[in-house]
């Protein structure tokens, strides 16, 4: 009776399937976790017969989750944040610093900091973790004067001889980065965009870091450096007006972009050649290294899935 109830499900099963869900392949999701291909495919073989459901189905591009697997998919990252944050928890604790400054570089991680924030200060009541906007433009700098404690960092490099500079840093997870169009869009019933149709519209997009803008172009077209026809706006509200008038393609995480679709005036699109997917990290300077490793299990916990 007893083993009836215990979990089918480990640690290593929820970490394959996130793998999975952002890599859309077995190959590509042992790159990321170090194995070989034929250990990924033969671990979810095993997940599955012991969960007694399949969670992925096998295309020819690679795999896409079932039913089941998007309820899973949807609910490891809190468990894994859950887990980690209550391992943290069986060691004694450091007296963290009283105050904390944080900043983001990339501003849809505000969406989802104020929640990560309210879990870490149940377990450390005390800590006022304030959020500064001012060095959004260029969070290493502000890391490397000494003037904000953490940094949530997409495409920004910490320098080579950061170790010097009392600074850490720790991989947390990705997301993707989309294209929205209107409904009535030249482009809007193609199955996915060319880089040609990104040099051929008008690109809308926010106040986007030197370092990330970078990161786009390379990522998007290799070594070429086409010259782009780019529209700024400072609040997402007016890049998704703009994009529903019509006057271009609207670059933004699928985070921000989902909260637009619902209505049906707009559509979203990714690459041709396939998902664009960003990386983001947890920097942090050594003094504030309990509070940033505790707000790690709450940020993966927090983050928001399309």
């Amino acid at each position: 009776m007893v083993s009836s109830l215990r979990p089918q499900l480990e640690m290593r099963d929820l970490e394959l399937v996130l793998a999975l869900a952002e890599s859309g392949s077995t190959a590509a999701a042992a790159a990321s976790l170090h194995l070989t291909q034929s250990a990924i495919s033969r671990a979810l073989t095993q997940t599955e017969e012991r969960v007694g459901v399949r969670l992925f189905e096998r295309v020819a591009r690679g795999v896409v989750p079932s039913a089941a697997g998007k309820i899973l998919i949807a609910g490891a990252p809190r468990l894994l944040g859950e887990l980690r944050e209550l391992e943290r928890s069986l060691h004694a604790p450091v007296a963290p610093p009283k105050r904390v400054r944080i900043v983001c570089e990339c501003y849809t991680a505000y969406r989802w900091l104020p929640s990560a924030a309210a879990h870490l200060n149940e377990s450390m009541p005390d800590l006022e973790l304030s959020v500064d906007t001012a060095h959004t433009l260029d969070p290493v700098a502000g890391l490397l004067r000494g003037k904000i404690d953490v940094a949530l960092l997409t495409t920004s490099e910490l320098p080579k001889t950061h170790a010097g500079q009392d600074l850490l840093e720790r991989p947390l997870f990705s997301d993707e980065i989309v294209f929205l169009l209107s409904a009535q869009h030249r482009l809007a019933r193609e199955k996915s965009l060319q880089a040609s149709d990104l040099c051929a519209e008008r690109l809308i997009s926010g106040n986007t870091p030197p370092a990330e803008a970078a990161w786009f172009v390379r990522s998007v077209f290799g070594r070429k450096r086409p010259k782009l026809k780019i529209q700024l706006f400072p609040i997402t509200e007016a890049i998704i007006d703009a994009t529903r008038a019509g006057m271009g393609i609207a670059v933004l995480s699928e985070w921000m972009a989902s909260n637009y679709l619902a209505d049906g005036d707009l559509v979203s699109k990714r690459l041709a050649k396939g998902a664009l997917r960003r990386p983001w990290r947890i920097a942090y300077r050594r003094s504030a290294r309990e509070v940033a490793e505790r707000l790690i299990g709450p940020l993966t916990a927090s983050t928001p899935r399309r």
